[in-house]
């Protein structure tokens, strides 16, 4: 069965509020949404992140080109075919564009089948798929009280920006301790923010309120100081921009940089490249996540196809879905008492509807980093 056509949109569905993170604000979540339809009339649907302009260019120009033809099957050829085009030295400059026609692939290969995602990947091996709550917030009241509204709905992990200054990191953290008890399963999430220095002092004073991890203290590409972070020190580190592609997951587990990986499959470029990850965490004995970025139906769909299949994705993946002001699909995976239900649908089991991505379609990517309130502002990476 092979892909006949494939059409794209270019979507942001706006937040019920702005949000606020170590590297501006967002109003929205920017995705862009494919459809393919094979020879047979098949219909496979996905969905990626955009954070940056490469995204759809590089679908538009690389991965809808090259899409026309395939094989639905050949999920790994399109990956290696897209990096072969020019980008085996400018990765995650493609590997958002080829996740969003791989998972339109698997979810066409799915309906064909008559099966979920999770029986083609090894069976399911959990039923239901626990959600982190996540917060976007730099003032205590306001903290406080989104904790407590989401351990009232049913949560039981937590997920805490830090990393906008030095004394607001352990403030936060410990209104976070102290609102939620501590028995509570808290992360805190630095994105880089941190020098090495800077690491050593606040990896010592958050101690005493024992964070289930702290993610990404460093930037990005320093594994030898996580290395140093991971061996020297109590806490758990994990590793969340670092962790992109296999290749990226690979030199962690050599270096041994992290006890901890959230993988995305629209950062790994593709549902198959995250199970394979998982694969080399597991063998590690590396427990693994999934990060967020404001998933729509799609994603989201995907998300707990993979949490269901892939035994060491222990963790509660995060979410962002408490924050969006809409959907493109009528029937998107619900999020109920912290959890989400395994689909049972061939495929990815959501039904997109065109009439809602005509809603939301925009033709540019806005809203996700910088700060309008700070006009001379920006974020540096180490910022303290």
């Amino acid at each position: 069965m092979r892909i006949s056509t494939i059409d794209h949109w270019l979507v942001r569905v706006p937040f019920s509020e702005v949000i606020a993170w170590g590297s501006g604000t967002r109003i929205g979540t920017t995705r862009l949404i494919c459809r393919l339809t094979t020879d047979e009339g098949v219909e496979g649907w996905g969905e990626t992140l955009c954070l940056i302009d490469a995204v759809p260019a590089v679908f538009r120009e690389v991965v809808a080109k090259i899409g026309p033809g395939y094989d639905i099957n050949n999920v790994e050829r399109l990956h290696r075919h897209v990096l072969g085009a020019g980008y085996y030295h400018h990765k995650r400059a493609a590997v958002m564009a080829i996740a969003a026609l791989e998972m339109a692939m698997w979810d066409a290969k799915g309906k064909a089948a008559g099966l979920p995602l999770w029986a083609m990947w090894g069976g399911r091996w959990r039923d239901k798929v626990a959600a982190a709550a996540y917060t976007f917030t730099r003032e205590p009241a306001q903290l406080a009280e989104r904790l407590m509204t989401f351990r009232e709905s049913g949560y039981s992990s937590f997920k805490v920006k830090i990393g906008f200054d030095a004394e607001s990191d352990i403030a936060l953290a410990t209104i976070a301790r102290d609102t939620l008890g501590d028995d509570a399963h808290i992360r805190l999430d630095v994105n880089g923010a941190w020098t090495r220095a800077t690491a050593k002092r606040q990896l010592e004073r958050l101690r005493p309120l024992a964070p289930a991890y702290v993610e990404q203290p460093l930037e990005l590409d320093d594994l030898v100081g996580a290395r140093a972070l991971a061996q020297n020190q109590p806490l758990p580190i994990a590793l969340d921009e670092s962790a992109y592609t296999l290749q990226d997951v690979g030199n962690i587990v050599t270096n041994q940089a992290a006890e901890i990986l959230l993988l995305d499959p629209h950062q790994a470029g593709g549902l198959w490249q995250v199970i394979k990850a998982a694969a080399i965490a597991e063998a590690a004995g590396i427990e693994v996540g999934l990060h967020s970025g404001a998933e729509l139906a799609i994603s989201q769909a995907a998300y707990l196809h993979l949490a269901a299949s892939i035994p060491n994705m222990t963790l509660a993946i995060d979410t962002e879905r408490a924050y969006l002001a809409g959907d493109i699909a009528h029937d998107p995976p619900q999020l109920a008492h912290g959890s989400f239900a395994v689909p049972e649908a061939p495929g990815l089991g959501v039904t997109p509807d065109p009439e809602m991505i005509a809603r939301y379609t925009v033709d540019r990517i806005e809203g996700a980093y910088l700060d309008p309130a700070r006009p001379d502002w920006f974020p540096v990476k180490p910022q303290y």
